[in-house]
């Protein structure tokens, strides 16, 4: 069951991430690097380098849910954000501005240090 809604706190991770990470991994960044806890019930946003895959982890009843999404053209429009931060918070109303808008071209996400 989709479990997303707009009470919920979004933190956008804004570094490229490597899309092949699953669970354990992902939350390895938001516990070492996030420094957040996933189990608080938070939810984590990731792109890849491209801006063309977005994973959204989540713990929801039972475990930790992942969503993901690859757009077949066009790129996701993340909001502009301190390129030194390890996590930028976003409301719900953004993630679905950066899930529904699509731009032709972006640039891609620098890789963090």
């Amino acid at each position: 069951m989709f479990y997303l809604h707009g009470k919920l706190q979004y933190f956008l991770y804004p570094a490229p991430v490597d899309m092949r990470k699953s669970f354990y991994t992902l939350s390895g960044i938001v516990t070492s690097l996030m420094k957040r806890n996933v189990q608080h019930g938070e939810v984590f946003v990731f792109v890849n380098r491209n801006l063309t895959i977005m994973k959204i982890l989540h713990l929801e009843h039972g475990g930790l849910v992942i969503y993901h999404k690859k757009l077949e053209n066009g790129t996701f429009t993340l909001p502009t954000f301190d390129e030194n931060i390890t996590s930028q918070q976003i409301t719900w109303q953004e993630l679905m501005m950066i899930v529904d808008t699509e731009k032709s071209t972006q640039r891609p996400l620098k890789k963090r240090q």
